[in-house]
């Protein structure tokens, strides 16, 4: 299979254009954070008993700061879409057969998950450094450390099951990134307003509520959690007409699987009393970092049947 190298070039152009997209806009978001304006808010009743809960007096005026990050980033995805449509062409595959593009695929779909959530509810637009800081990190290191030449797919990976299987685990993986994020933040957020540092124009003072940051996290996991179900489930019966079993313990399949039972975990936590919040929080932290470890681990030191990432 040849490889079309102006179109292979242009891919990696576009990774580069991205990440600069993307930082503009952790600049823009940034100073959202600090010279953004800020709702006046007022107590209101809170059901019975004489409870009062705090919400804007008004609907908060569109920030230029927030909306000019929420441009860049925009123009930033549809950039980085470039680059796995373009690899994708030049050798006429799907564009994730290595953890370069895995990886590219990943932060993809936690930039999407994001301005669809920031669109839905604007206040989330104050969150978009943090999210978007991770992101430029995260491109950053793929590019340096797990880049890999624009080439036909491994024997391993020439099957149906690519398109099935990889795929929702991105997807799945994607939105995992934006809930683990939401879950740090809501941890900070009631840390910051144990301490009363919310009335002192800190940063975190600026975030959205832990309940709205806590409802984000959750609602993230519910939707990627039946996702990566499928995924799991599609990678045993891809291991079935590959290697004539459906589970062998190989590391990438028990890291996956391990996964699944802690974002289990955190669902249940959820719906637990005694486990929501903070504990809970913590649980969806954990899930993230076996992603991630799962993502690097299995692929660049363990050995096993999915060590075929395509670095040397």
């Amino acid at each position: 299979m040849t490889v079309d190298p102006s179109l292979a070039q242009l891919s990696d152009t576009l990774f580069s254009i991205a990440v600069a997209l993307y930082s503009v806009a952790v600049v823009a978001f940034s100073a959202q954070l600090a010279f953004g304006r800020r709702p006046v808010r007022q107590l209101v009743p809170a059901g019975g008993g004489g409870a009062t809960e705090e919400v804007p007096a008004a609907p908060p005026r569109s920030d230029r700061w927030g909306l000019l990050g929420l441009a860049f980033t925009v123009l930033g995805a549809v950039v980085h879409a470039g680059v796995l449509v373009t690899r994708g062409m030049a050798a006429d595959r799907l564009p994730w057969g290595n953890m370069y593009e895995f990886a590219t695929a990943v932060v993809l779909v936690g930039v999407v998950a994001y301005l669809v959530l920031a669109v839905r509810v604007p206040a989330l637009r104050d969150i978009g450094a943090f999210v978007l800081a991770p992101v430029v990190l995260a491109l950053v290191a793929t590019g340096l450390f797990l880049y890999t030449e624009t080439g036909p797919l491994v024997a391993a990976l020439r099957s149906s099951w690519l398109a099935v299987h990889v795929s929702t685990a991105i997807l799945g993986f994607g939105v995992f990134f934006v809930s683990g994020i939401a879950s740090v933040l809501y941890l900070l957020k009631l840390r910051s307003d144990a301490r009363g540092a919310g009335a002192d124009g800190s940063i975190l003072s600026r975030l959205p509520g832990a309940v709205t940051l806590d409802r984000v996290a959750h609602r993230t996991a519910v939707f990627g959690f039946p996702v990566w179900t499928f995924a799991v489930i599609a990678g045993a019966v891809w291991a079935e007409s590959a290697w004539g079993r459906y589970w062998g313990w190989d590391p990438k399949e028990t890291w996956a699987f391990i996964a699944w039972v802690v974002y289990a975990a955190y669902l249940h936590a959820r719906t637990t009393a005694g486990w929501r919040g903070r504990p809970a929080a913590w649980v969806n932290v954990v899930g993230l970092a076996v992603m991630v470890f799962n993502l690097l681990y299995v692929n660049m030191v363990s050995t096993g049947l999915h060590s075929y990432g395509g670095l040397d």
